[in-house]
């Protein structure tokens, strides 16, 4: 039993049968959605390469995630709650629903999953959260890395819509060039209002707006 499947091992000699690695991308960012995946790998398989998806590189988890979407073995699923849910719900609400869609989303209803954090789902089956687990269980750090990558492409399609906002770049983080478009054109309607500085920016329209129709 290596490190990085510690956590399987344990389940199935618990008498785990299929075992769901859970993790989501993008609480941080200022626009853009936030996306869950869940990834259930068939026992032995080893994937060289496999750890939390920030410490790829773009490349590394572009090969990564076709691997793992395309294995005929390898079961996942994927789930999306858009800025508007996360402004109405809070963002730890909206990544623990996020998780639970991508659960949903599976061809399989596993009977175990290692939830990336300290904070589990709302699911009706067993769960186990693994702080930092996409560096330490090898179904949450596949999970990590496609939920990443599926995310990038969103955040890809997005900026076809508002390239004004450099989305293909930055993918909504909150870089210098992200402030600067904000502060350029105002939020447009992915970016999350509940977020500053685009809570800010928005309130500041809002005013603008209502003097001049006071006026």
């Amino acid at each position: 039993m290596n490190n990085q499947t510690f956590y399987e091992e344990s389940a199935y000699q618990a008498g785990r049968r299929l075992i769901a690695g859970v993790d989501e991308a993008g609480r941080g960012p200022l626009a853009g959605p936030v996306v869950a995946a869940a990834c259930i790998l068939p026992r032995g398989l080893q994937i060289k390469g496999v750890d939390d998806s920030k410490k790829l590189l773009p490349e590394q988890r572009e090969e990564l995630y076709h691997f793992l979407t395309t294995h005929q073995e390898i079961h996942f699923g994927i789930g999306v709650v858009e800025s508007e849910k996360i402004d109405a719900i809070n963002i730890l609400r909206a990544a623990l629903q996020a998780m639970a869609l991508a659960v949903e989303d599976l061809e399989v209803e596993p009977d175990y999953l290692l939830i990336d954090g300290n904070h589990l789902p709302p699911t009706r089956i067993a769960a186990k959260a693994v702080i930092k687990g996409d560096g330490r269980s090898l179904s949450i750090g596949a999970a990590s890395i496609i939920a990443k990558h599926h995310r990038d492409l969103l955040m890809k399609g997005y900026h076809e819509q508002y390239p004004q906002y450099g989305f293909d770049r930055h993918k909504g983080y909150g870089t210098k060039g992200h402030i600067e478009a904000l502060n350029a054109y105002g939020p447009c309607p992915i970016h999350r209002v509940s977020f500053e500085p685009v809570r800010s920016l928005t309130s500041r329209e809002k005013s603008a707006i209502t003097s001049s129709q006071s006026m």
